[in-house]
């Protein structure tokens, strides 16, 4: 369910730019000064800046860098951002495949993913046309199902408990017990533990956890029960499932992650005057005396402040030669990452599942989505496998055998697909461990900033926790 369900997505986009024509690296001796901006050198380029007179590169054009760039844009900044793919979006992008828009993996967003929501209609969204709005239910089929009735949170949860097919009413009693006594706590642990360990610990038995807490945490963290840290399980059921009904409606993209925001966002920035490049990396950051420099492949560019929004690996590598990101560095470079796989299968435009998403129990597809049933791409289905597993010992072309075989034995889909593809996102998401030490989006020099769903924050590795990021980063950059 949360995950976006960790790794989940669908039609065209607009193509993308990557001309680099135009960029300037502006003088920043002519600038004015006038109000202090919070966080900024007292000395040099740093003191006395009006926020309009700020110049901030962005490395990255996924969802975190973005999210920064439409934020600052918003607020008047002068705003650059540097992709080295040929399109934007990073690990929630699209592709194509045999003329058919796919994305890189599958993302469930949640209602209260309040900031994606936010920005993505910022810049131009519809939230109730982008998104098939469905209310929170799990489906794993024919072992399994639960649906929220139309009822106030968190009352809906407790009754969809209570009815859930699949579970003994013993089993029932003690799932709600346990939502009742996370609620008494507040969603907060004295300490950190593994979801596995919580489980026991509140009384959840054997089959209960296969059936309902495994697959709701893999979809969430896209890290195995007996390695997960609880306390983030908690506050994405917390902010799910506690508040209002709403917060738990699960939203199944219409678009590819590419059109539904990064696309939209680098429209928006450029119509505020910024500038969006693709297929342009950054080699190295190079802070100086008057703010701090970005080297791609064809110049260097000149800014006040810098946000780094690339993937992990990248930016250990950018930070490494930077005096005193010792602490960030190894901070990074001591995560764990978890991989999520994405098996495409197109069958004839009559096959359809019996519902939009439908997880499996015990199988190797973990979640499916009918893509015709959501985007209107009628014979496509997208198996996702969450973290790891014996599925990373297959061939391509032997899990998606696996996958096709499933599909026959569960739906009696005995038609053969007239295409696969596989998406091996081996390094997807960091391992979401308990008591984790992330690295803070505020660097140790008062310039640069990081912005991922790796860094510091309440969330998992999810399209929120990225976009959060990116908000965060940009308050820091315009002194807020």
């Amino acid at each position: 369910m949360a995950q976006e369900l960790s790794g989940l997505p669908s039609p065209s986009f607009d193509q993308l730019r990557s001309g680099l024509a135009s960029v300037e690296a502006t003088s920043h001796s002519t600038r004015r000064q006038s109000r202090q901006v919070a966080g900024y050198p007292a000395s040099g380029r740093g003191g006395n800046r009006e926020i309009h007179d700020l110049n901030v590169g962005i490395i990255g054009g996924g969802y975190a860098g973005m999210a920064a760039a439409a934020e600052l844009a918003s607020r008047g900044v002068s705003v650059t951002v540097f992709e080295s793919a040929r399109q934007l979006g990073g690990r929630a992008r699209g592709l194509m495949h045999n003329d058919t828009q796919l994305d890189n993996g599958q993302h469930l967003l949640l209602g209260c993913y309040r900031e994606t929501l936010r920005l993505i209609e910022l810049v131009g969204g519809d939230i109730e046309q982008d998104f098939l709005r469905l209310p929170l239910q799990l489906d794993l089929h024919g072992q399994f199902s639960l649906k929220a009735p139309s009822l106030p949170a968190p009352l809906h949860l407790l009754v969809a408990l209570l009815t859930a097919h699949g579970l003994t009413w013993a089993e029932r009693i003690r799932a709600a017990r346990f939502m009742l006594a996370l609620r008494g706590m507040e969603f907060r642990l004295p300490g950190d533990v593994t979801v596995a360990k919580m489980l026991v610990d509140f009384g959840q038995d054997a089959d209960l956890t296969f059936k309902l807490w495994e697959p709701l945490c893999i979809a969430a963290l896209n890290t195995p029960v007996h390695k997960a840290s609880a306390q983030v399980l908690l506050n994405v059921l917390r902010d799910a499932l506690n508040r209002t009904r709403a917060d738990s409606n699960m939203l199944l993209p219409r678009l590819d992650f590419t059109a539904l925001f990064p696309q939209r966002a680098a429209t928006h920035v450029e119509r505020l005057g910024g500038k969006v490049f693709t297929s342009c990396g950054v080699e190295a950051i190079v802070p100086g005396p008057d703010g701090i420099e970005l080297v791609a492949a064809d110049k260097t560019y000149s800014f006040d402040r810098v946000i780094c929004a690339a993937p992990p690996a990248i930016a250990a590598r950018l930070l490494r030669p930077i005096a005193g990101l010792e602490n960030s560095v190894a901070q990074i470079e001591a995560l764990e990452h978890q991989p999520i796989y994405t098996v495409y299968l197109q069958y004839p435009a009559h096959i359809t599942l019996p519902h939009p998403m439908i997880g499996l129990h015990r199988r190797f597809s973990q979640w499916l989505f009918d893509k015709g049933r959501i985007a209107g791409q009628h014979g496509l289905i997208a198996a996702v496998i969450s973290a790891e597993g014996i599925h990373q010992e297959l061939s391509h072309e032997d899990l998606a055998q696996k996958v096709i075989t499933e599909l026959r034995d569960e739906f009696g889909i005995a038609a053969q697909p007239e295409w696969f593809k596989v998406i091996a996102e081996k390094r997807a998401t960091f391992c979401c461990a308990p008591d984790l030490q992330r690295p803070s989006q505020r660097t140790a020099l008062p310039c640069l900033s990081l912005a991922g769903d790796y860094t510091a924050g309440e969330y998992p590795a999810t399209l929120e926790g990225a976009v959060l990021s990116g908000v965060r980063c940009a308050g820091l950059a315009a002194g807020s």
